[in-house]
């Protein structure tokens, strides 16, 4: 598979310089070329992003409304998605001085992209005016400004540095929050969960205050609390469980955990059966979830919790379940060997265990 940093290849530069050239006679297509190829294998893939904003600045007009209005003529005729970053990534290194134009800007490029890392270099200079603009974005027409605005001011955007006062103070960016919560948008509505998580880490009474005083009836309103508390849920918090109605406190017996094998090499898959009986003369509403215990370079291990289910099992009712579970190595995980832990979870209740082994 090619590395992603090739989205920034000696082909796109070509067609990148010639976009401007067309829309500024004085750009010097092939000088710019020469100039962003210089020593390119060497940079990684963010590397890259932000050593071609770096070149631009050499080959724009000096003046930044100048070069502003050069960026938004060849926009239109960039590629979107990752590689138009470099836009607002411009606008994040050049642009504090002229803050109405650069708002304005970011507004604009981040419907080719995204200007959720550009926006918090602002956010980081001044926070409460760079909000305001958010409040007001988070009732744009357009989708992807209005998930700008949540996205853009998360607490702990991945891949971004934390934004320590929204941390400090969780209700700074409540008001935009509450504009979404119930947004057409999945694209939208994913943003805003992604935030509350990101508070869940750290004010999670305050996070789930907030989301219990919103009307759980509204389809789109019940989805976004459901992912923003499924860290929690998982992690068996009494107060997120209540939210839909599910009990700390559980009678539930596991019955016959089973896997398919003890061992297996990378590459292979683990299934594995159980069944969940109820001991309660009342309906119960559990959420229903396993954990693997990886193991780590170290040796030691880490847990990392999937969702299986949510169901509601009858008085007397037994479930039976079966997963499949497969073990090989992602761009987010790396596996090594060792004893391994499965583990069957019942509202963030640990129900019993399986131990098998990962051979190298």
């Amino acid at each position: 598979m090619e590395p992603l940093k090739e989205m920034f290849n000696r082909e796109f530069y070509v067609n990148f310089a010639h976009t401007f050239g067309h829309v500024d006679k004085n750009f010097h297509v092939d000088a710019f070329i020469d100039d962003v190829t210089r020593d390119m294998d060497t940079l990684s893939l963010n590397g890259r992003l932000r050593n071609t904003s770096l070149v631009l600045k050499r080959h724009l007009p000096e003046d930044y409304k100048r070069a502003i209005a050069i960026l938004y003529a060849a926009a239109p005729s960039l590629p979107t998605g990752y590689t138009a970053l470099v836009l607002p990534d411009y606008v994040a290194l050049y642009g504090k001085q002229h803050f109405d134009l650069s708002m304005e800007a970011l507004q604009y490029f981040t419907t080719l992209g995204s200007a959720e890392f550009a926006i918090r270099e602002f956010l980081k200079t001044d926070l409460i005016k760079t909000l305001d603009v958010m409040h007001k974005w988070a009732d744009d027409s357009n989708v992807h400004v209005r998930r700008l605005a949540s996205e853009g001011s998360r607490p702990r955007l991945p891949w971004s540095f934390k934004l320590a006062e929204i941390i400090k103070q969780p209700t700074l960016t409540q008001g935009i929050l509450e504009k979404l919560n119930a947004d057409e948008a999945l694209y939208v509505r994913k943003s805003v969960a992604n935030h509350l998580n990101d508070h869940a880490k750290d004010n999670a009474s305050y996070m789930l205050n907030l989301v219990n005083s919103w009307d759980k009836t509204n389809k789109h309103t019940s989805w976004i609390i459901k992912h923003a508390i499924r860290s929690l849920i998982k992690r068996g918090d009494k107060d997120a469980l209540k939210i839909f109605g599910f009990e700390h406190e559980t009678s539930v017996k596991l019955h016959s955990l089973t896997t398919d094998k003890t061992s297996l090499q990378l590459g292979d898959s683990l299934h594995f059966n159980f069944g969940l009986g109820s001991e309660s003369k009342q309906a119960q509403k559990l959420v229903v979830d396993y954990a693997i215990h990886y193991v780590k370079a170290s040796g030691s291990r880490t847990k990392k919790v999937y969702k299986l289910k949510e169901v509601t099992l009858a008085p007397g009712q037994t479930l039976q379940f079966n997963k499949k579970q497969q073990f090989q190595d992602l761009t987010t995980r790396k596996h090594y060997a060792g004893a391994h832990l499965l583990e069957i979870l019942v509202n963030g209740k640990v129900m019993g265990c399986i131990e098998f082994e990962l051979r190298a």
